[in-house]
C-alpha cells in the first residue's frame, strides 16, 4: 500500500473514532468494535498454513532444478579459477562463454520462479482472505460487532483483538 493510501485508511479510521467519540459517553459503550491482525491471520490460520504447503510442494521440482543449476555455476566458476591459467586461450574462451551462457539462463529461471511463486502466491492469499472475509462477517453478525477493523492500524488494543476467533473459525471449516 502506498502513503496516499495508508493517510486515506488513517484519515478513515480517525473519521470513525471521532464520530464514535463524538456521541454522548453513555452511548460510546453500545458500540462492540473488533479488530483483526491479518500478518497473524495469514500466518497462522489453518487455510494459509495449507496454503503455504501448497505452493512449497508446487514449486519443491522447479526449485530443486535452480538449484542444481546454480551448483554448476559454482562448480564451473570454481574450474576456471583453479585450471584457468594452464587451459588454452580457445579451451578458457569456451568455458567462460558456457559460463555466461549458463549464469544468464540461472538468472531468467530464478526471475521467472519469483515471477510465479509470487503469482501464486497472491492467488492463495486471495482464496484465504476471502474466507476469512466471510468468517469475518459470520462472527460480526452473530456477535452483534458494530465495526470490525483489519490492518493497517496503528493502534488495537487486545480487548477487541478477535483474531483468535477468526483463526479458530478458519481451522473449523
Amino acid at each position: 500500500m502506498n502513503r496516499s493510501s495508508h493517510f486515506i485508511v488513517g484519515a478513515f479510521v480517525a473519521a470513525v473514532a471521532f464520530a464514535l467519540t463524538g456521541s454522548a459517553t453513555a452511548q460510546a459503550a453500545d458500540y462492540k468494535i473488533g479488530f483483526v491482525n491479518t500478518e497473524r491471520l495469514f500466518r497462522d490460520a489453518t487455510p494459509a498454513k495449507r496454503a503455504q504447503q501448497k505452493l512449497e510442494k508446487e514449486f519443491a521440482a522447479r526449485d530443486g532444478d535452480i538449484q542444481k543449476v546454480s551448483k554448476q555455476v559454482r562448480d564451473l566458476q570454481a574450474a576456471l579459477e583453479k585450471d584457468g591459467v594452464t587451459m588454452s586461450d580457445s579451451e578458457r574462451r569456451n568455458k567462460e562463454r558456457d559460463l555466461a551462457n549458463l549464469s544468464r539462463d540461472l538468472q531468467r529461471s530464478q526471475r521467472e520462479f519469483r515471477e510465479d511463486l509470487n503469482l501464486r502466491r497472491n492467488e492463495e492469499l486471495a482464496s484465504v482472505q476471502e474466507r476469512a472475509n466471510r468468517v469475518i462477517q459470520q462472527i460480526a453478525e452473530s456477535e452483534k460487532f458494530d465495526l470490525i477493523l483489519q490492518d493497517p492500524v496503528v493502534y488495537a488494543s487486545q480487548r477487541i483483538d478477535i483474531t483468535d476467533k477468526v483463526i479458530k473459525a478458519l481451522a473449523d471449516k
